[in-house]
């Protein structure tokens, strides 16, 4: 390796270098910001649109559109890894954060239940295309003791945009109407965006795999990272994906996946039901949206103080012991209680629930190398889809049903079920390590 792609280690503790990789990941905490607020905002202003019933919205009806905005996030997150290793990193964050932008544009000026339900779609695919690539790059321009801090400081702007979408709603839905809550979350990209091109780099791994190893050198060299050591490109474009089953890795994989699917089934139904419950559990429909932001407040200390935690004992036993925390605390926001308990036991599901999925993907990001992790990630995210499709169906079914008090038993055994998931991963690579 040239001299340019090894000075990397030597020089990452200089303070240019050190504010250049801070640079990025505060890039990339705003663009996740973007898309916490997109994600939340419908669950923020759902309450509304089903009391008026706008566009002829119904509870199943909504379930249902929030399902395909998750299948979206399935095709964007499977679609996106593979894509940043063809076309680049930063081509594909710029692309999946023009995508959602513009596709709550059109969800705002929406006419009919089809047309609001489609661009739901297509904002779905922009959103789950963004978060796999910003984790990686925050893991790449980290060092690797602080990786899953990194991934946890990213994704408190998810959480951050989780508790103000719920303050936009509050802001103008009563007296500009539900539409100018999304139009008003896609501004802020207008904004960004131009900033984010002209500052955030490509990923000198990227570059190294491409056959681009003199500016991956530079790069490198510019921000103090490590590069891997270059190898042969394959020309098999799926090979990344291949190596997530080979060598035995397929148990492991398979579990992530499955971990990945009840935690999303848990995040995406609590989150965009929490107000709906709440209000038909008797709550005022004040209280139900605050305790939306009470829990993504509560997301982002969980974040911080996961993170932590994951890079002093490892993220495994944090996404099991989280998860087995998250299942009270969700069976609990069905209890009868006083309001100012209420809001404490939201507020520690919260901060339980998003950042133990969060560890998932800094489980998933350190398990494997800098090539194939942002496919890793997708895969792994898009999976998890699945659950995130079916948690928000589930819980309109129940609400249309007239069974809302039993929703939250139903995402509290999703917390159990990823935390058995994980557990069982965590002994497939114990066993796999023993054999060799």
């Amino acid at each position: 390796m040239s001299s340019s792609a090894t000075s990397p280690l030597a020089q990452a503790s200089r303070p240019t270098a050190r504010r250049s990789r801070n640079a990025v990941v505060a890039l990339c905490w705003g663009l996740v910001l973007l898309d916490g607020i997109d994600t939340f905002i419908y669950g923020s202003v759902l309450p509304k649109m089903l009391g008026s019933h706008s566009l002829g919205l119904a509870p199943d009806v909504a379930g249902t559109i929030g399902s395909w905005s998750n299948f979206g996030m399935l095709l964007g997150t499977i679609l996106s890894g593979m894509a940043s290793n063809w076309i680049g990193r930063r081509v594909t964050v710029f692309a999946s954060v023009a995508i959602f932008t513009l596709a709550t544009l059109g969800t705002g000026w929406s006419q009919s239940t089809g047309q609001f339900g489609f661009f739901r779609f297509v904002c779905g695919f922009g959103l789950g295309a963004l978060l796999p690539i910003a984790i990686s790059y925050g893991m790449e321009f980290t060092s690797r003791g602080r990786r899953a801090l990194a991934t946890g400081i990213i994704m408190t702007a998810h959480q951050t945009g989780g508790a103000l979408a719920p303050l936009i709603a509050l802001w103008l839905v009563e007296d500009f109407g539900w539409r100018s809550a999304f139009i008003a979350s896609a501004i802020p990209a207008l904004i960004l965006l131009p900033i984010a091109y002209k500052m955030l780099p490509e990923s000198p791994t990227n570059l190294l795999t491409r056959g681009r190893h003199a500016e991956a050198g530079q790069l490198a060299a510019d921000f103090g990272t490590e590069l891997p050591e270059p190898k042969e490109r394959s020309t098999d474009k799926l090979d990344a994906l291949k190596n997530l089953f080979r060598g035995g890795q397929w148990t492991t994989t398979l579990c992530f996946w499955l971990t990945s699917f009840a935690g999303l089934l848990l995040v995406y139904g609590v989150g965009q039901w929490l107000p709906k419950i709440m209000v038909d559990l008797g709550y005022d429909t004040g209280d139900s949206l605050l305790f939306s932001t009470f829990l993504n407040v509560g997301g982002i200390c969980g974040m911080l103080i996961a993170g932590r935690t994951a890079d002093k004992i490892g993220p495994r036993k944090v996404v099991i012991a989280w998860f087995i925390l998250t299942a009270v605390f969700v069976y609990l926001m069905g209890v009868k209680m006083s309001i100012g308990l209420l809001y404490m036991v939201v507020f520690f599901a919260g901060l339980l629930l998003f950042s133990g999925q969060t560890m998932v993907y800094a489980t998933v990001g350190t398990h494997h190398n800098d090539e194939d992790r942002p496919t890793a990630l997708g895969w792994v995210s898009g999976m998890g889809r699945f659950g995130a499709i079916f948690g928000p169906w589930i819980g309109g079914a129940l609400i249309a049903a007239g069974n809302a008090d039993i929703g939250f038993t139903m995402y509290a055994c999703a917390a159990l079920i990823g935390a058995v998931m994980m557990a069982l991963a965590a002994l497939t690579i114990r066993t796999r390590s023993a054999q060799r």
